[in-house]
C-alpha cells in the first residue's frame, strides 16, 4: 500500500491507492493495553470500493460479543453509510500490522476504538464531501450525507460514495474532522441486525470446528489428569483397532489419536492404555479450601485501606464476622476446544477460534521451527470464550499433532478433558468483618481475601481477586481490604470479570447480614452506606452512586407490590450489567407462577445482563468491565435516550417481554 503523506504520531489514518480503485483507510487506535503514551496501533480496514460497497476488515476476535457488527456500526455511524452495503472481513494474525489483537477485557469498543473508528469515519465523510464539492463547484457546507450518498438540496443533485470514492482518495486526510452530535445518532444506540448473523442461523459462519483443509484428518488430545504429572508409557493396541483410527502418537502435552472422523479419535482414546508419573500436584478440594483458611489467618497485603480502621472497629455497638468460600470455575464454553493445524516444513497455517491470534501465531511458529511471515493464523468465530480461549494449550496440541503426522489435524477435545484442563477462575477464600454505630450506621468494615492470583500484580496484589471490594462503591469511612496470594498447581485464568463474579454477591450478602443485625432493610443500610462521601470515591454523587448500585432514586416511583410479588436487584462493580428480577410465586388457582427477568433501562441496554442463581458461583449479574476511559467510556455513557430506543429503521421498540429464569434480559 502506497501512503500518499508521512504518519505523524497522532495520526489514526493512513490514505492508499488499492487495485481496482476506491477510498482506502487504514484506521488506528490506541493500544489501551500498552505502558506509557498509547501506542498507535491499526485495528480495521476501510475500503469504499468504486460500486460503494464499504467493507471494514475486523482485527479482533467475535465469541458471540457482536464486535464485528458494533465495530462497523461506529464507522458508519459516522461515515452516513448505507448499513444495507456495508460488509466485514476478518484479518488473520499479523505481529503487527493490527496492534494487539487480543481480544479480552472490553477493548474491542469501549477502551480503544470508540473514538480512532468515529474520528475514521467522519474523516471519510468530509473527504468524500470535499469530493463532490470540488465536482459540482459548489461549498461544502451546503452538502449533506445520508445512507451512502453525498447530496446537495439546493439543485438536487447526489451522488453515491462509490462515485466519489476515487477522487476522495487524492485528497488529503481532514487533521480534525467534526463528530456527530450523539444527538444525530441514526445507527448507534439502535438494535440492527448482526451483520453475521444470517450466516450464523444458515450455517454458513465459520467457527473453528468447521475448517476442514483438503486431506483433513481429525485428533484428540488425552492429557495426564493430576496437574504436574507426565506420560510414563502408554498401550495403543485396542486404540488402533478400532476403526477409523489412523495413528496414536505422544506430543508434549499428552498422547493425541489421530483418526478419519471425530468418533473414532473419541472411541480411540478411550481404549488408551496410560501409565503417568504421578509426582506432581496431590491436593483435594477440601486440603486447598484448608490450605486458604489457613492463609487467611495472617494479616495480607494491603489492597485498600481508608481511615482507621481499627480505632472506628474498637468503638463500634456491634461487630459481624463472616466467611464465604467460592469454588474453581471452568469456562465450559459452548464450542468444544479445538484448532485445526497443517504443518509443513517451510510453513504453517491455522484455523483457530482464538481469543489471541498473535499468541497462537507465536506459538505455531516456534513449534514448528518457521518465521512468524510464514505461519499464518485464520481468526474463526467462536462458540463463546469468556477468556478460556485467550490460552493457546489447545494451539499446542494441534500444532504438535499435525507436525507428529505430517498432514492437517483437526484437534478437538472431550468435554471432559475440557473440564479438567481448564484454566479455571480461582478459588476464594474471603472473610469480613463490620462494625455497626448505636444507629445502624456501617462505620468500618474488613475483607480479608486468600486466593490464587491470575496476574503478578502491583505491590504484590493481584486487582483480579479483589476487584468489587477493593473497589467498592459504597463510601465506607474506615475500610480495609487485605490480599493473600496463594499457590499451588491448579491453573488459573480470566472468567469473564473474575473478581466481581464472587464478590459482589459475598459483599452484597454480607451487606445483608448487617442490615439484620441492625433490625433494617439491606436497602436502608446500603442507601445510608452509599449517600456518605468518603476520601477513597471523591466527587462521586451520592444519588448516582444509589443509582449505580440498583436503589430507587428519591422521586422515582417504587415498583408495583402486591400479594406474591417481590423485587430485587444486583450491581456489579466491576461490571456495568443491572439485573431486575421479579418473583410471581404461584398463587391457588393461578397455574403462571413464575420468576421473571424484566429488561434493564434503556440506558443500561447493550451489557450482557443475566438471571442465574443466587449463588457466588451462580453468575446472578455479568456486565462488561469497569475499565475507566474517560473520554471513550464517557462517550458510550452519554448518549441520548432517544437513541437508544430505536432500532436501524427509527421504530420503538415494543414493551419488553419477560424472558424466563436463566434466559437473557
Amino acid at each position: 500500500m502506497a501512503t500518499t503523506r508521512p504518519m505523524e504520531r497522532r495520526d489514526f489514518l493512513k490514505l492508499g491507492a488499492v487495485a481496482g480503485g476506491g477510498l482506502f483507510l487504514l484506521i488506528y487506535a490506541p493500544d489501551s493495553a500498552a505502558g506509557g503514551e498509547a501506542a498507535l496501533s491499526p485495528n480495521a480496514f476501510l475500503r469504499i470500493d468504486p460500486s460503494g460497497a464499504v467493507t471494514i476488515t475486523v482485527a479482533r476476535s467475535d465469541m458471540g460479543q457482536g464486535v464485528r457488527t458494533a465495530l462497523p456500526m461506529i464507522v458508519a455511524e459516522e461515515l452516513d453509510a448505507d448499513w444495507d452495503r456495508v460488509h466485514i472481513t476478518q484479518a488473520d494474525a499479523h505481529p503487527d500490522r493490527y496492534g494487539r489483537m487480543m481480544t479480552v477485557g472490553s477493548t474491542s469498543v469501549r477502551n480503544g476504538a470508540w473514538l480512532p473508528l468515529r474520528n475514521a469515519g467522519a474523516a471519510a465523510r468530509e473527504m468524500l464531501v470535499a469530493a463532490a464539492a470540488a465536482q459540482w463547484g459548489v461549498s461544502a457546507s451546503t452538502l449533506r450525507t445520508e445512507r451512502g450518498r453525498v447530496r446537495h438540496d439546493a439543485s438536487g443533485r447526489s451522488a453515491g460514495y462509490g462515485e466519489l470514492a476515487d477522487a476522495a482518495a487524492a485528497l488529503p486526510i481532514p487533521a480534525a474532522p467534526t463528530l456527530k452530535d450523539p444527538a444525530r445518532f441514526t445507527l448507534i444506540g439502535t438494535s440492527p441486525l448482526q451483520l453475521d448473523a444470517r450466516d450464523k442461523v444458515t450455517g454458513r459462519a465459520a467457527y473453528g470446528i468447521d475448517a476442514r483443509p483438503p486431506g483433513l484428518l481429525f485428533a484428540t488430545v488425552v492429557h495426564p489428569p493430576v496437574f504436574g504429572s507426565r506420560v510414563k508409557s502408554f498401550d495403543a493396541t485396542k486404540a488402533r483397532a478400532v476403526t477409523g483410527v489412523r495413528s496414536v502418537v505422544q506430543i508434549s502435552t499428552g498422547v493425541a489419536v489421530v483418526a478419519e472422523h471425530t468418533w473414532a479419535a473419541f472411541q480411540g482414546a478411550r481404549a488408551l492404555a496410560i501409565t503417568y508419573e504421578n509426582d506432581g500436584f496431590a491436593m483435594s478440594s477440601a486440603d486447598i479450601f484448608r490450605s486458604l483458611a489457613a492463609l487467611a489467618e495472617s494479616p495480607g497485603v494491603e489492597a485498600k485501606r481508608v481511615g482507621d480502621v481499627q480505632a472506628a472497629m474498637a468503638g463500634a455497638s456491634a461487630r459481624v464476622e463472616a466467611t464465604y468460600e467460592a469454588p474453581y470455575l471452568a469456562h465450559a464454553t459452548m464450542e468444544p476446544m479445538n484448532c485445526t493445524a497443517d504443518v509443513r516444513p517451510d510453513r504453517v497455517e491455522l484455523w483457530a477460534p482464538t481469543q489471541n491470534p498473535q499468541g497462537a501465531q507465536q506459538l505455531a511458529a516456534r513449534l514448528a521451527g518457521v518465521p512468524l511471515d510464514r505461519t499464518v493464523v485464520h481468526v474463526q468465530l467462536m462458540g463463546c470464550g469468556w477468556g478460556r480461549r485467550s490460552s493457546t494449550d489447545f494451539v499446542q496440541d494441534a500444532v504438535e499433532t499435525s507436525k507428529a503426522v505430517g498432514a492437517p489435524v483437526q484437534v478437538v477435545w472431550t468435554r471432559e478433558e475440557d473440564m479438567q484442563h481448564d484454566f479455571y477462575r480461582p478459588a476464594a477464600h474471603v472473610r469480613l468483618t463490620g462494625g455497626l454505630s448505636a444507629d445502624g450506621t456501617l462505620v468500618a468494615a474488613t475483607v480479608r481475601v486468600a486466593a490464587q492470583a491470575i496476574s503478578g500484580g502491583r505491590n504484590g496484589v493481584d486487582s483480579n481477586a479483589v476487584a468489587s471490594v477493593a473497589d467498592t462503591p459504597y463510601a465506607i469511612p474506615n475500610y480495609l481490604v487485605e490480599y493473600c496470594r496463594a499457590t499451588n498447581e491448579v491453573p488459573v485464568g480470566y472468567w469473564r470479570s473474575v473478581g466481581p463474579s464472587q464478590n459482589t454477591f459475598i459483599f452484597e450478602s454480607f451487606i445483608d447480614e448487617l442490615a439484620a443485625k441492625a433490625g433494617a432493610r439491606p436497602g436502608r443500610l446500603q442507601a445510608r452506606a452509599a449517600g456518605q462521601r468518603a476520601a477513597h470515591a471523591p466527587g462521586a454523587e451520592p444519588r448516582r452512586r444509589a443509582i449505580g448500585l440498583g436503589l430507587v432514586a428519591p422521586g422515582r416511583p417504587r415498583a408495583r407490590r402486591g400479594p406474591g410479588r417481590g423485587q430485587g436487584r444486583a450491581r456489579g462493580r466491576g461490571g456495568r450489567g443491572v439485573a431486575r428480577a421479579r418473583a410471581h410465586p404461584r398463587a391457588q388457582g393461578d397455574p403462571r407462577g413464575r420468576l421473571r427477568a424484566d429488561h434493564p433501562p434503556a440506558h443500561r441496554r447493550g451489557t450482557d445482563v443475566r438471571l442465574g442463581r443466587r449463588r457466588p458461583h451462580g453468575g446472578a449479574v455479568r456486565g462488561d468491565h469497569d475499565r475507566e476511559r474517560a473520554r471513550a467510556a464517557g462517550q458510550l455513557q452519554q448518549l441520548p435516550h432517544a437513541a437508544h430506543g430505536r432500532d436501524a429503521r427509527g421504530r420503538r421498540p415494543r414493551d419488553p417481554e419477560p424472558c424466563r429464569a436463566g434466559g437473557r434480559g
